[in-house]
């Protein structure tokens, strides 16, 4: 798909080469097939004219890989450039609007507790079956606004439920 036109193939190499930085090909490969792929197709446009530009998908990735925003942030935040905030700047839209992913672990261990604390029963039934620790790390992420870093939800649960 990424050489199957010229203008996506350009864009994907000027994504990977913004800043002289060294992105991650297969990030920036996954965003463009995927989700920018689909809104480009559903304007019935080239990905190189969806709306996002090849520095700013750069920059969603970079925000992805150094943990500042998780991977349903990012798409929220795809969804913002590609519409009411097509052109800003993918940084200070995400200091802008707060959206910046929970990774201090007192904030996490509180919301797992709280989660916890409100389903006793299954918090039971999960010592048994550790397959369910799925729908803590939902129930947990649903409190936090989905900004908890996902994988600190589920070492915190891991510890809590003594998985």
């Amino acid at each position: 798909m990424l050489v199957a036109d010229r203008e996506t193939a350009d864009f994907f190499e000027a994504a990977v080469k913004h800043g002289g930085g060294a992105r991650d090909p297969k990030a920036v490969a996954n965003w463009i097939m995927g989700d920018l792929s689909a809104s480009a197709n559903a304007q019935n446009l080239p990905v190189s004219e969806a709306g996002l530009s090849s520095a700013a998908l750069a920059t969603l990735t970079d925000l992805i890989a150094e943990s500042v925003i998780s991977g349903k942030i990012a798409k929220d935040l795809l969804a913002m450039l590609l519409g009411p905030d097509k052109g800003a700047d993918p940084r200070a839209l995400v200091e802008a609007r707060g959206l910046r992913q929970v990774t201090d672990t007192g904030a996490i261990e509180r919301a797992v507790e709280a989660v916890v604390a409100a389903n006793p029963e299954k918090a039971e039934q999960a010592k048994g079956k550790p397959g369910m620790l799925g729908w803590f790390v939902g129930q947990v992420m649903k409190a936090t606004g989905g900004k908890a870093n996902p994988q600190a939800v589920s070492d915190a649960l891991k510890t809590r439920l003594g998985l």
